[in-house]
């Protein structure tokens, strides 16, 4: 079978990968100069199952309300002038309710756990290299009223089957040594199962164990239309030329829903503006051992070889890459607060555009053209679900059985 994929960010790569593993005749279509050059390249870098929690929850909309009015606040709404941009905001609040955020948390803990144990298999057959770590995740708490809040969350781990543990203040340290220091912590809930690694230089890798399975990679792609002929893609537009295949994945990120549009398919995906500190490290007795999230600024602090990866923040402002100082000294004054081993003078500043769907859930399989298969929607999570989600997109498009159930990931949940 042939396959065109369509995107080289990391859930496009593992795509590809998986269905070349099946034997695909696979190529891969992107219009940057090599994998992963955009959302995929300098994300947070953790590997959370266990996190792969819905933004849109019981709570939200009265903590947004109080966000707004906030000098370091995780979120920010900028009207971009689109009615897309409201409906996304509106779909999003139906979802905060327990009912909805008990569906989409299930979804989402199935396909980031399933990806996790992807990843492993994959690393034991590849022995791929990304400067991963297998240290677990560790969520910090500045105050009481957080570390009672996270009882929710702990009886839906216990009903996830994920592994935890609660502790004090005193604790801390024995987790993350660097956290002695600081004064300003109640508690966190530690995540052993979690991991760490650098997403670009996986995308980078994996595209490499691709080709030597025959994948064929285009960079520098103009890919302008899907060409339709009743319910089935006849082939795409690119550089002026028509490509055809036997099948289609389409792995644009935030891009996908306007690629869509003249299909008249609905895609509901918006693009969530995040921002990531690189800081090489000075000094690593003060930096961490694998990932921290700070609860109260959202904000996640990664371990990399020499390196802190520092991500976060939610804002909903289009497709807006302008660099906001003000993020930048949020995720500084976070990153002083807990992690002062690294060289902020040289730090990286970025912005990627996290590709939300308004339940949190990726949207994974096909679509009313019996040729053409989504795998985008993985807002925050990508790096977290992106072997799972590669899997899954492989065998639903190669008609095998998924190793795990399908229900509530394709789009026709939104019918």
């Amino acid at each position: 079978m042939r396959v065109i994929v369509l995107g080289s960010g990391v859930i496009g790569v593992t795509s590809a990968y998986y269905l070349a593993d099946q034997g695909a005749t696979v190529t891969v279509l992107d219009r940057e100069a090599n994998p992963a050059q955009e959302t995929s390249f300098a994300n947070a870098g953790q590997i959370s199952p266990g996190y792969s929690t819905p933004w849109a929850a019981p709570g939200i909309p009265f903590k947004a309300i109080k966000w707004m009015f906030q000098q370091h606040a995780p979120l920010a709404i900028k009207l971009d002038g689109s009615l897309w941009q409201l409906q996304f905001m509106a779909q999003m609040l139906k979802n905060c309710n327990v009912h909805s955020y008990a569906v989409n948390k299930e979804r989402m803990t199935r396909v980031a756990e399933y990806s996790r144990d992807c990843l492993r298999e994959l690393r034991k057959r590849t022995n791929i290299q990304y400067e991963h770590r297998s240290k677990g995740t560790l969520q910090v708490f500045r105050k009481e009223a957080q570390l009672e809040a996270v009882q929710k969350d702990i009886e839906v781990l216990k009903e996830c089957g994920v592994e935890y543990e609660l502790l004090h203040k005193p604790d801390l340290a024995k987790v993350e040594p660097a956290l002695a220091a600081t004064e300003k912590l109640v508690g966190g809930l530690h995540l052993p199962n979690d991991e760490t690694g650098d997403c670009f230089l996986f995308s980078n890798a994996l595209a490499k164990i691709a080709e030597d399975k025959g994948v064929t990679f285009k960079f520098n792609q103009n890919v302008e239309r899907l060409l339709v002929e009743g319910n089935e893609i006849k082939g795409v537009l690119v550089n002026g030329e028509v490509l055809t295949a036997d099948c289609y994945v389409l792995a644009f990120g935030s891009y996908s829903r306007d690629f869509l549009k003249p299909l008249n398919l609905n895609l509901p995906v918006y693009p969530v503006k995040g921002y990531s500190l690189t800081i090489p490290i000075i000094d690593p007795n003060f930096a961490p051992q694998s990932t921290v999230l700070d609860e109260s600024y959202k904000i996640a602090i990664t371990r990399f070889d020499q390196r802190i990866r520092v991500g976060g923040m939610a804002e909903l402002s289009g497709y807006n890459l302008a660099l906001d100082p003000q993020r930048r000294a949020t995720l500084e004054m976070v990153t002083q607060d807990l992690f002062p081993g690294g060289d902020l003078k040289q730090a990286l500043f970025w912005t990627g555009l996290r590709p939300m769907t308004p339940d949190s859930t990726p949207i994974i399989g096909e679509t009313r053209y019996k040729n053409l298969f989504l795998n985008t929607g993985h807002g925050t999570l990508g790096w977290t679900m992106a072997c799972g989600s590669g899997k899954l997109i492989s065998d639903i498009v190669l008609g095998l059985k998924p190793d795990i159930s399908t229900e509530g990931l394709a789009i026709q949940r939104y019918a």
